[in-house]
């Protein structure tokens, strides 16, 4: 008796194992199933059904049968590989029930299920060839976001004396970044920053985004004049681009003296908001030519001098955003939409103006589109801004030289 009890124990451990062979197994086949049956998606299902409950209603069984095979042709475009397998798995299967139960001819039978199967097969290649293309797109979108990233830098909330705001919307909502270019800088020589626009579009644009970008912030710390950045910019662009190629951009500045310094190269004017909430458009008492065609027409760019008081902002903005039409072909009236919205938080304002934007043009924009506010602010905190309720944009900017 003993015997037998110590020979029992003896297996008691082989026995042990066994179990928790059995219930890992039992475990990967209910979790294989519970990831078959969550690629399913609803509406493949549905089809299969629908087509199932046709067939028992209409009582001709080799009339119904063969569009079981929409269920899995479906499930190519809304469910991975396993999702596609489960619902052709499950057409076959109902496809033979119903075959076998009507008595269709096994001949008939055999071709039906076949061709479920088949379709079953070519869903399950094209499901997976799209998840590798989704794959490779995702990539390529975490790329574009760095290039972005790296390209138009993070702007701080806070530069000195101003609040900052900046809205950035690409034409091609894969691509994440296009031809507008948008940065500020604090530099020895004060706040300097700049918002442009590249003529064409795709990489090329890109490229020379990147150029003038990289020249700026470089020229921006080192040249104690405005003028003197714009003309290392305009330098830049004159050995790298084509003849044909051109930048439009507005360069500004907040000088030690406490001015505001504007150079309007071929660009959109900024909108100056005063801290009682009127919009005045700052236009170029001499307008220049955009960056890379001053040799074409032999003129420099001249700066205009601004008094900028606690309370007052500025807004940059490229064409993508006063061009944008709604469908009656009208474009966006952007100083309007600026007396309706502004605040005295920069971001909460780009924010409506860019909401406002998108519900005029339908939800989608069709150029680049940026927007770069910067707000002064007193040095114990931000100033308090007027309602904007009485905003008029008929004035005109308070111009020192």
């Amino acid at each position: 008796m003993s015997q037998a009890r110590h020979h029992d124990g003896d297996h008691a451990p082989m026995r042990q194992f066994r179990n928790r062979v059995a219930g890992v197994r039992a475990s990967v086949h209910r979790r294989a199933a519970g990831q078959l049956a969550a690629g399913m998606s609803v509406l493949p299902v549905v089809v299969v059904a629908v087509v199932v409950m046709a067939d028992i209603a209409g009582g001709a069984g080799m009339i119904w049968l063969p569009l079981l095979a929409a269920g899995p042709a479906l499930a190519a475009a809304t469910n991975g590989p396993r999702g596609v397998l489960g619902v052709g798995l499950l057409a076959a299967g109902m496809g033979a029930v119903l075959g076998t139960g009507r008595g269709v001819p096994s001949h008939e039978l055999a071709a039906v299920l076949s061709a479920v199967l088949a379709v079953t097969a070519a869903s399950g290649l094209a499901s997976v060839l799209r998840d590798r293309r989704e794959r490779v797109l995702a990539a390529v979108r975490s790329v574009a976001e760095a290039a972005q990233h790296a390209l138009l830098q993070p702007v701080p909330e806070t530069v000195g004396p101003f609040r900052v705001a900046v809205r950035y919307s690409a034409a091609a909502a894969e691509a994440r970044i296009g031809g507008d270019l948008y940065a500020l800088v604090p530099t020895p020589h004060g706040i300097r920053l700049i918002v442009g626009d590249v003529r064409g579009k795709g990489l090329p644009a890109v490229g020379t985004a990147a150029l003038v970008l990289g020249v700026f912030r470089e020229a921006a710390c080192d040249e104690p004049d405005l003028l003197a950045v714009v003309g290392r910019i305009e330098r830049s662009l004159a050995r790298n681009l084509g003849p044909d190629d051109f930048v439009t951009a507005v360069v500004a500045g907040y000088s030690l003296s406490g001015h505001l310094e504007v150079v309007n190269c071929g660009h959109a004017p900024p909108l100056l908001i005063s801290a009682s909430g009127d919009v005045v458009a700052v236009e170029p008492t001499h307008p220049s030519p955009p960056l890379g065609l001053r040799a074409l027409s032999g003129q420099a760019p001249r700066l205009q001098r601004l008094s900028f008081d606690v309370g007052d902002q500025l807004l940059l903005y490229t064409d993508g955003v006063t061009e944008a039409r709604d469908h009656e072909r009208e474009f966006y009236p952007l100083a309007d939409g600026v007396a309706r919205h502004v605040c005295g938080d920069p971001a909460r304002t780009l924010t409506a103006l860019h909401d406002e934007l998108l519900a005029h043009v339908g939800g989608r924009l069709h150029d680049d589109a940026a927007l770069l506010l910067i707000r002064k602010q007193s040095e114990d905190g931000p100033a308090a801004v007027a309602s904007p309720s009485g905003a008029s944009a008929h004035q005109e900017p308070r111009l020192i030289s």
